[in-house]
């Protein structure tokens, strides 16, 4: 019999074969240190505990391995920073912003004009009714203007420029002009419709002056200060003429904006924008300083007590109904200022009525989505190639910025009450129906983007269908 081996030699005889095999197992080594190893020779080796290694992770394009990503902050920043690099992000921006102010306007209107027209023995839903009609005209508006090709809207620029001229020199004529709130800038169309010609000057300086910009500019005419004033500047100060005769100082102070915005696009030298400037304000200075009533306004800028003779009641009241929103407001048609404490309810405060009923959650919603509408504008003028589309976009989102921030200023306190409309928000057709042509002229001008324009063109259904045929013919007829 053979002689039975002591359990020591048996251990040594199984370390040996647990080495042999492990050896067996073990791939090869690559000659080149470095090189990547053949494929179907990597095996997976169960390590001991507590030294396991996490698992590498390799580029989509080369296989290779990469850094792994910085946290799930990180990712969301980049998708968002790529969805907001997309060839549509100003067109959906423009569009639903657009909308949705208009639409959180009617609500607003509905809300705050309610004891309104029940003071005046009218419907409660008076004023929301003519509001609402004007909206569904504005967006047709806004649908034939997004449409409208641009050199459509280059050729009725002079039309509609010498339009709103004529018009604004009727509100003079003794019989045919009317006043409202001490300015007379108003045409009476019959029944309840009335007709403010100064909203759509705004529309025809943008358009007018974007045309005449871009065909100096074509002609390389901008770098004389001659050519970039002339006639832009004395044509701008005849509007603003016929405006001031009728005592509205609110959309002069808009129309100067936007004839400060048209310059400064055109690359206008420091020296010619400050001399426009410091001449506007004297104007502006001197027009203040001899009116008794915008005097009045000036200091009500940042008042708490309605003052003497009730003079700073409306910035007043306005700071009290933001004060009583607090955070999510007391609720929709829940006002107290609107009981006839706040003058104007529905057309310059209703950003106050906003904010009491909505609280501070509905008044930023209401900022970011002009916000939102601004910054698209502005893209929309950054990007383009075309001089015209860069003139008139970047005017139009002058115009519609700087009423925004005079019309919030004012119900804040931060500026005097200038009397202009919160545009797309307040109440009143004149100004909604210009202000949505505008936003349907900023959606045309973001289709007009190549990128955009091929993007919109994949989306149309017989695109996409001519595209999946055309994918399923490239396939071999072995496939299904």
């Amino acid at each position: 019999m053979p002689a039975e081996e002591s359990p020591a030699a048996r251990g040594r005889d199984r370390s040996r074969a647990t080495a042999a095999i492990s050896r067996a197992l073990r791939p090869p080594l690559p000659a080149t240190a470095g090189a990547p190893l053949p494929d179907g020779l990597a095996l997976r080796v169960r390590s001991a505990p507590g030294s396991r290694r996490p698992p590498a992770v390799r580029s989509r394009s080369t296989g290779g391995p990469r850094t792994p990503r910085g946290g799930g902050v990180r990712r969301l920043y980049e998708q968002a920073r790529r969805a907001w690099d997309r060839p549509l992000t100003a067109y959906y921006l423009i569009l639903g912003a657009g909308l949705l102010i208009t639409v959180l306007g009617l609500v607003m209107v509905y809300s705050a004009s309610m004891i309104k027209a029940l003071e005046l023995d009218k419907p409660g839903t008076y004023f929301f009714r003519k509001q609402f009609l004007a909206a569904v005209i504005g967006a047709g508006l806004m649908a034939i203007a997004a449409r409208m090709p641009v050199k459509l809207h280059r050729a009725m620029s002079y039309p509609l420029l010498m339009g709103a001229v004529f018009l604004m020199v009727l509100v003079q004529v003794p019989g045919i002009g009317m006043s409202v709130n001490g300015n007379r800038n108003w045409l009476y169309l019959g029944g309840p419709f009335q007709l403010q010609p100064s909203e759509f000057g705004k529309l025809a300086l943008v358009l007018w002056g974007a045309d005449l910009l871009a065909r100096k500019q074509d002609k390389r005419l901008l770098n004389q200060w001659k050519h970039m004033l002339v006639p832009l500047v004395p044509v701008a100060f005849m509007l603003l003429g016929l405006i001031m005769l009728g005592g509205d100082m609110g959309t002069a102070i808009i129309l100067t904006a936007i004839l400060f915005g048209l310059l400064w696009l055109a690359g206008a030298p420091t020296r010619l924008f400050a001399g426009v400037l410091a001449t506007a304000g004297l104007i502006g200075f001197v027009l203040i300083k001899t009116s008794p009533n915008r005097m009045a306004r000036l200091d009500c800028m940042g008042a708490s007590e309605p003052g003497p003779g009730g003079s700073c009641w409306q910035a007043v009241h306005g700071i009290y109904a933001l004060a009583s929103g607090g955070w999510f407001g007391s609720g929709l048609g829940a006002s107290v200022e609107k009981w006839g404490q706040l003058p104007e309810p529905h057309t310059d405060f209703i950003f106050a009525i906003t904010g009491e009923e909505l609280g501070l959650a509905g008044t930023l919603s209401v900022l970011a989505l002009f916000a939102a509408l601004g910054y698209a504008g502005i893209r929309v003028a950054g990007r383009t190639e075309d001089p015209f589309v860069r003139y008139a976009a970047g005017g139009v989102t002058t115009w519609i910025t700087a009423q925004a921030v005079i019309n919030i200023g004012a119900v804040l306190g931060l500026l005097p009450i200038a009397g202009v409309p919160l545009p797309l928000f307040s109440y009143g057709g004149s100004a909604l129906l210009p202000t949505m042509f505008a936003v349907g002229l900023l959606i045309a001008f973001a289709r007009e983007d190549p990128a955009a324009k091929a993007a919109l063109a994949m989306r149309r259904p017989g695109v996409r269908w001519k595209t999946m045929r055309r994918r399923i013919k490239k396939r071999s007829s072995g496939e299904r």
